[in-house]
């Protein structure tokens, strides 16, 4: 590709949001025939990068290039007008209306749609790409992978030059995901340029010319098509994870890690465990999990967002009905238990979503730190509010938790995100906790809240309760984790101690590699 000029660059654009910076200075180009893929964590800055790509979002700073020609693409109107077409994870078609219909959305309304020719023009393209697209069939009809072809054939319809395919594979079946990938190679053999956003370094390696990996919002390296052709597959599996999960400058942090757990607490019965648990009532099925976490052991889950993680909490803390499976508290069996009983065995779950379901936001803070025990002694009696009690409870745990309200009657809503967090945990927290499932506790926090809610964690268990910590950060699990467990549409795909090899084996697992 040294002597044919990329068809789209970008230099050194930088994007900044409120306390964040998405993307940094990153440098990007993609030439003609060639599949670039785009790899790295949650919160890498992959989605942002593509959205500016897609007319979604603007740089704040940097360049973006097309043929040669500096362009502000400053609408998804503009991006497809300069040849840049996007497939989403999730299809952007109306299911009630048929392939022709929605493919005639947004056309100038004062002229009859010509429907006939363009259900010819979708057979022709279809066929061009080998694909079988039916033109009248109703898109919620189809499945994932035939819609996900249909907006591939609206894209180059529309005459683009550059395809971005982002997280395409990530709700596809293994099938449906290697006929996308073999798609994805006869349209670069036609010169197309295409895009590839993966979590999965199989995928990558399979059907990538070119890989990139950013991490934290920068570009921290890149894979020409000659070193990826010269690497093993092994060499370019080490290299590619090496690059998104920083292994060389972790090492020695984590080789130094001193254990929580004594021997005779790892030899401890369980405090919480699950067999065979499975949930089907879900977007991403829930199925055989198997997990036991010791008193005072924090075990990370880690994974890409929305594999299951969140279902999986929820069914243990009685929110999402289960399909199968068992789930034992002190060895005594709770999956029949209401929300209520489980959390008086000892049971709490952290949620992720602090303010639209942790808390009820125009009630007052000292109402939502007994949010779950309304109704309870000695806060009521008789159903009748005990005002003195529910005002003393609740300035102690503002003072121990050190949330910053002006009076515990200030609706929670009020308060920043960080508050209202130290208000989730003073109150889950509270009393004698057996068992804590924590999830994504420190999304959104600022640094000192951060520490803060780690601290807590780690408290947590150092008290003697068992510890479940979700997260996408896999920073704050490797901070924080004795073992850690990868989840990987909707299963666990490998337990690991945090060792000093932890960083480099679940970036294995969590990238699709095997052992």
């Amino acid at each position: 590709m040294s002597d044919i000029a990329p068809v789209l660059s970008v230099k050194q654009v930088t994007k900044r949001f409120p306390g964040i910076v998405a993307n940094d200075q990153v440098d990007f180009a993609l030439w003609p025939g060639e599949v670039h893929v785009l790899l790295g964590e949650n919160g890498a800055g992959k989605s942002t990068l593509v959205s500016m790509l897609a007319g979604l979002l603007q740089p704040d700073e940097g360049s973006i290039t097309l043929g040669g020609v500096q362009q502000n693409i400053n609408s998804p109107q503009r991006a497809l007008e300069l040849g840049i077409g996007t497939v989403f994870q999730h299809s952007m078609m109306v299911p009630t209306l048929s392939v022709v219909e929605n493919f005639v959305l947004g056309e100038r309304w004062w002229k009859r749609p010509p429907r006939a020719g363009l259900a010819q023009d979708i057979a022709r393209v279809s066929k061009e790409i080998g694909v079988q697209v039916n033109p009248h069939a109703t898109a919620g009809s189809l499945s994932l992978g035939e819609q996900q072809q249909a907006e591939i054939v609206r894209t180059l319809l529309r005459g683009s030059r550059v395809l971005i395919l982002d997280e395409a594979t990530a709700m596809l079946t293994p099938q449906n995901a290697s006929e996308l990938g073999q798609l994805m190679r006869r349209l670069v053999a036609q010169g197309l340029a295409v895009v590839f956003i993966t979590h999965k370094l199989n995928e990558a390696l399979d059907w990538g010319d070119r890989i990139s990996v950013l991490r934290l919002g920068r570009k921290v390296g890149e894979i020409t098509p000659d070193s990826l052709r010269a690497l093993s597959r092994e060499e370019a599996t080490r290299q590619v994870v090496q690059l998104m999960f920083n292994l060389d400058a972790a090492q020695s942090r984590e080789a130094e890690r001193s254990e929580r757990i004594s021997s005779c607490q790892r030899e401890a019965k369980p405090v919480l465990e699950i067999h065979a648990l499975e949930v089907s009532d879900a977007l991403v099925p829930v199925s055989r999990i198997e997990l036991r976490i010791r008193p005072g052991e924090i075990v990370g889950v880690a994974g890409i967002d929305g594999n299951g993680q969140k279902q999986l909490a929820e069914a243990i803390a009685g929110q999402r009905p289960l399909s199968s499976g068992r789930i034992w508290l002190d060895g005594i069996s709770i999956e029949s238990d209401s929300i209520g009983d489980r959390r008086r065995r000892g049971l709490r779950y952290v949620t992720d979503n602090r303010l639209g379901e942790g808390t009820v936001g125009t009630f007052p803070v000292a109402i939502n730190l007994l949010l779950k025990q309304i109704g309870d002694a000695p806060f009521w009696r008789n159903g009748i509010e005990q005002t003195a009690a529910i005002a003393d409870w609740s300035r102690t745990r503002i003072r121990e938790y050190d949330i910053r309200v002006p009076q515990a009657e200030t609706p929670i809503g009020k308060l920043s995100g960080g508050n209202i967090q130290k208000a989730v945990l003073a109150r889950e927290l509270g009393g004698t906790p057996r068992a804590v499932i924590f999830s994504k506790p420190t999304y959104g926090l600022d640094l000192q809240n951060i520490r803060s809610t780690r601290r807590r964690i780690q408290e947590t268990a150092e008290s003697g309760s068992a510890v479940m910590l979700i997260s996408t950060d896999l920073e704050e699990i490797l901070e924080l984790a004795d073992r850690i467990a990868v989840m990987s549409q909707g299963q666990i795909v490998g337990v690991v101690d945090n060792d000093p090899n932890a960083r480099a084996r679940v970036g294995e697992l969590m990238s699709g590699v095997q052992s």
